[in-house]
C-alpha cells in the first residue's frame, strides 16, 4: 500500500468513527488594526501623507485655473498698445488675476524705454510667478524621498524589538513573541513605500503642470514684444 492509499484509508476511518481533526479558526484583520500594528512610525507616515494630499490638491487648483488662459487677451492688449492706449491696457490687466496678465502689466509699464529693459522688467515678474507656482512642490518632493526611509527606519526598530524579545526569552522562543516586531517592521516598510510612491507621481504631476504653464508665459512674453516691436498705425 503506497502513501496516497494510506492517507485515503485514514481518512475513511475518521469519517467511519464520527472523529476528526478541528478546523482551524480563521482570523481576519482589517486595514485600521493592520495600521496600527506597525507603531508610532505610521502616525508620522499619517501625517506626511495628509500634507502631501492638500499640497497637490491646492496646487492642482491653482495650476489649473493659470492654464486657463483668456485667447483674446493678447489681442486686445495689442489693439490698445496700437492705439496709444496704455492706461486701458493697464487696467485690462489689472482686471485679470494670471500670472500673463501680471508679467504684461509690467511690460506695458514700461513701454517708451529700452526693449532690453521691458524685457528684463517682464522676465523678473516671470520668475516671480514661477516661484508662486512651484511652492511646496518641494515639500512634496521631500515627502516622496523621505517616507520611504521613515518606513525603513521601522523596518529596523520592528526587528530590533523581534530580537529583543528573542534575547529576553532564552531558550523558550515562540513566534508569537516576535509578532509584535514583525507586524511593525513589514507594515512601516509597506507604509512607507506608499506614501513615497503616491508623493512621487503627485509631484511629477505638478511639475508637469508647472512647465506647460511657463511655456505659455514665455510664449506671451514673445508676443509682447513683437508687439512692441511692430511699427505704429
Amino acid at each position: 500500500m503506497n502513501l496516497f492509499m494510506m492517507i485515503q484509508a485514514a481518512g475513511r476511518t475518521l469519517e467511519a468513527d464520527g472523529t476528526g481533526v478541528e478546523e482551524v479558526e480563521q482570523v481576519s484583520i482589517n486595514v485600521l488594526e493592520l495600521l496600527t500594528k506597525g507603531g508610532s512610525i505610521m502616525i508620522v507616515l499619517a501625517i506626511l501623507s495628509i500634507i502631501s494630499v492638500a499640497i497637490f490638491i491646492e496646487r492642482f487648483m491653482v495650476l489649473r485655473k493659470a492654464s486657463n488662459e483668456n485667447t483674446g487677451f493678447m489681442n486686445r492688449i495689442k489693439d490698445y498698445i496700437h492705439d496709444g492706449k496704455i492706461d486701458s491696457a493697464l487696467a485690462l490687466c489689472q482686471s485679470s488675476n494670471h500670472p500673463i496678465a501680471r508679467m504684461i502689466e509690467k511690460g506695458v509699464s514700461r513701454i517708451g524705454r529700452p526693449l532690453n529693459d521691458v524685457n528684463t522688467a517682464i522676465e523678473n515678474v516671470g520668475n516671480l510667478e514661477i516661484t508662486r507656482l512651484e511652492r511646496g512642490l518641494p515639500i512634496i518632493a521631500s515627502v516622496s524621498g523621505g517616507a520611504p526611509m521613515i518606513g525603513f527606519l521601522g523596518t529596523v526598530i520592528g526587528m530590533i524589538q523581534s530580537f529583543f524579545e528573542m534575547a529576553n526569552a532564552g531558550g523558550n522562543v515562540d513566534v508569537s513573541m516576535l509578532a509584535g516586531g514583525i507586524y511593525t517592521a513589514l507594515v512601516t516598510t509597506v507604509g512607507g513605500l506608499i506614501v513615497g510612491i503616491i508623493a512621487y507621481f503627485a509631484y511629477n504631476i505638478l511639475v508637469a503642470r508647472v512647465e506647460r504653464v511657463v511655456f505659455k508665459m514665455q510664449a506671451r512674453t514673445m508676443e509682447f514684444m513683437d508687439i512692441l516691436n511692430e511699427p505704429a498705425r
